[in-house]
């Protein structure tokens, strides 16, 4: 499979704090990628690295055929790679339809961006019952799905997420998981997923890499690594606690 993004020998830090070391990894053409890890493994900061945001990186990132590294974070978001972070970065202020249209502020084509906010209202019902109420009203689950759409809203070819599950109730994160799923369907969207949810991220991908110490120590296809011992004890549990789940 054609992949849209890959990353080689790369290594980052926060000032003389070393994170990442030699690196490598590729995100395939509408296929979704997950990185597991423990919590301090690299995995934030492998995301930030890609959009060039607070951290500092060596090595080659290639996206759709073009070298990346370097760029600043806006022309990295412009080539068609959108970011949600950990923490949401949600503008509680204001209304949910104005947090969709500054996903969108960079693009031009505006009738096209407001199909797009219809779409993203079908995606997720719940922010059309909230779309001229402050988002600060909202959910912690309800305030992920604006911060997934408000991404959609950049119409990108790549969407990186970082630990959407973090903190909501097993039933919205499936909610999310499938919906993301339907977007990773219907739009060929190629995905890059943090999650400490590991039996739930190697259910959805198609490949996915371990990060420890800020390492690739395990990579594959998703459902070998949901078989591979070494990831069933360390993130699936004990395989026989495992077989009976």
């Amino acid at each position: 499979m054609t992949s849209i993004l890959t990353v080689r020998n790369l290594y980052a830090s926060y000032r003389s704090l070393a994170v990442l070391s030699d690196v490598s990894i590729d995100v395939p053409q509408g296929g979704m990628t997950a990185l597991l890890g423990a919590n301090g493994a690299g995995k934030t900061t492998l995301l930030r690295a890609i959009s060039q945001v607070m951290v500092r990186a060596t090595g080659e990132i290639t996206f759709d055929g073009r070298r990346i590294d370097g760029q600043p974070c806006d022309a990295i978001a412009r080539a068609g790679i959108a970011h949600v972070p950990d923490g949401r970065g949600t503008f509680t202020e204001l209304t949910v339809e104005e947090n969709l249209c500054l996903g969108a502020i960079s693009r031009r084509d505006k009738a096209a961006w407001q199909q797009d906010m219809v779409r993203m209202y079908d995606y997720f019902p719940r922010l059309h019952a909230y779309r001229r109420k402050p988002a600060g009203l909202m959910s912690g689950g309800e305030q992920q799905m604006l911060a997934i759409a408000r991404a959609l809203m950049l119409s990108p070819r790549m969407l990186m997420l970082d630990e959407p599950s973090f903190g909501l109730a097993p039933m919205i994160v499936r909610q999310i998981f499938d919906i993301l799923r339907q977007i990773n369907t219907e739009r060929q969207l190629s995905i890059l997923l943090v999650e400490q949810n590991a039996s739930l991220a190697l259910e959805l991908a198609t490949n996915a890499y371990v990060l420890e110490s800020g390492r690739v120590t395990i990579s594959g296809p998703a459902n070998v690594l949901r078989g591979d011992e070494r990831v069933r004890r360390a993130y699936l549990g004990h395989p026989e606690e495992t077989a009976h789940a």
